[in-house]
């Protein structure tokens, strides 16, 4: 029999494959993943909740499905992570807030029923950002998380637990939300693959909003091919979300096709002076690469990138204004002891209740949404999120895609930028453009940096263009291995 540390060991085909043919079952392998959150997360911190016991039940139930011959699909039995502010029907999701550290959503997100239809099993819920603002995971009201490749560093953020649960081994796939780069750059950071999919391609429903223009939710896994897969499960059109399209999600067919023939952009834009060498390097391995497998590489200019970065924070926190304004300590969540009237309850549930980054966050989108200050900002990052797409859209009437950075530097050390916003906010300009568009990102692992921290290769495709994206990563992934 297969043992449990070979089980975490596996990917996401391994282990489903080994399933079907009967050489694991699924609470092996769930009782395998507790025993690896049981001895690792201690130090990494990956997970706010462990539902090990319904963890166990779904497992023993996917066993008796394969046993009568009623496997629900590749995904049955397979052990997973959920980003704590994903709604989850009868288990905590804090969103790693004091404001909900105690709320227990009554209804599942959309995307965890299409996982419980594929009969994939739960292990617990993940630390994050509070409310996904932040990109180091050190934001939580709870608990920092560090980074599985290097306790000392940071995983990335915000689904920064997302990321360190597949790179630790305590979870064969996690889903995360990305709103500014909150799954791919965390991927990049700890050396695994995150998607972040085409605005409106997976629903949106049970994800505690952020920013709703910009966020979406996407999974992080261990391969290409498992990525495809993952998204395949939770890709659709939702009536609860009327942001979500009906799209083609056969990821997998032509998976493994190769590059020969594609196009792919370099913007001159990626490649500034802010650029850590070992990552400008990398890049070009990759192009280089992409140039002996088939593909065509060339350099054009998108000035209005430049752009991307100060539009993202204008727009992201007007709507996190907006959002949060719920969190009231009223209707749920958390509340204030001490307060005289209606307007200290609101004062002091909020002081309290959320994080600093959260404050600043409010603050600022209520800012630029104020009398007098909303043409000034709001209005005109507008008018920048129109350019910024308009020219990615002119790229894509010549390319398939666009090659590009993740991050400016590869995972940095815990507390070094947690007192300075706005150097972490400098970590975002790689990937907000793709936000702002509404495009589809692939982040994947291209190589190490002289001190052996991973670094990440970002592909940018057009609207409902993952499968190209996965065509492209998957032969790049297959060629780095095979090297």
């Amino acid at each position: 029999m297969t043992g449990y540390k070979t089980i975490t060991g596996m990917s996401l085909r391994q282990l489903s494959e080994a399933l079907a043919a009967g050489e694991v079952t699924s609470r092996q392998a769930t009782q395998a993943y507790l025993d690896a959150i049981a001895a690792a997360d201690g130090d990494v911190a990956a997970y706010l909740t462990v539902t090990g016991p319904e963890a166990l039940a779904a497992a023993d139930a996917s066993d008796a499905r394969r046993a009568a011959g009623k496997a629900l699909g590749p995904l049955d039995g397979v052990p997973c992570g959920i980003k704590d502010n994903i709604c989850t029907k009868g288990v905590r999701t804090t969103c790693a807030s004091k404001m909900l550290e105690h709320w227990i959503p009554p209804y599942d997100a959309t995307v965890m029923t299409a996982l419980q239809k594929q009969g994939a099993v739960m292990l617990g819920k993940l630390n994050m950002d509070e409310f996904a603002m932040g990109s180091t995971t050190e934001n939580s009201a709870f608990k920092a998380t560090h980074n599985p490749r290097a306790l000392d560093r940071v995983p990335g953020g915000s689904s920064g637990g997302a990321a360190a649960a597949v790179a630790a081994d305590e979870a064969v796939f996690t889903l995360g939300s990305d709103t500014g780069g909150s799954i791919r750059q965390p991927a990049a950071f700890c050396g695994v693959v995150g998607m972040k999919p085409t605005y409106g391609l997976v629903s949106r429903y049970g994800l505690v909003a952020f920013a709703s223009s910009l966020d979406q939710i996407g999974p992080l896994t261990k391969t290409v091919w498992d990525n495809a897969l993952v998204l395949q499960a939770v890709a659709g059109q939702d009536p609860n979300d009327s942001t979500s399209v009906a799209a083609p999600a056969d990821y997998l067919t032509g998976i493994a096709d190769g590059v020969k023939g594609m196009k792919f952009a370099l913007p001159k834009e990626f490649l500034s002076e802010a650029l850590a060498p070992d990552i400008a390097a990398a890049l070009r391995k990759t192009a280089d690469r992409l140039t002996a497998l088939g593909a065509a590489v060339e350099e054009v200019t998108m000035p209005e990138l430049d752009k991307a970065l100060p539009a993202y924070y204008v727009i992201s926190s007007a709507e996190a204004s907006s959002n949060l304004a719920r969190f009231d300590g009223v209707k749920y969540g958390f509340r204030a002891q001490n307060f005289t009237d209606i307007h200290s309850l609101y004062k002091e549930t909020r002081s309290q209740g959320f994080g600093a980054e959260v404050k600043r966050r409010i603050l600022l989108g209520s800012y630029v949404l104020s009398a007098g200050y909303y043409d000034a900002y709001y209005k005109k990052a507008l008018e920048v999120r129109a350019l910024i797409k308009a020219a990615f859209d002119k790229v894509f009437e010549q390319y398939d895609a666009v090659l590009s950075p993740v991050a400016p530097t590869t995972a940095y050390k815990l507390g070094e930028k947690v007192d300075d916003p706005l150097a972490m906010y400098l970590g975002d300009v790689y990937t907000v453009p793709v936000n702002i568009a509404g495009l589809p990102s692939l982040s994947l692992p291209c190589g190490q940096d002289r001190e052996g921290l991973p670094i990440g290769l970002q592909l940018i495709g057009k609207p409902f263009g993952e499968a190209a994206l996965y065509r492209a990563g998957y032969t790049l992934e297959q060629d780095r291995i095979g090297g």
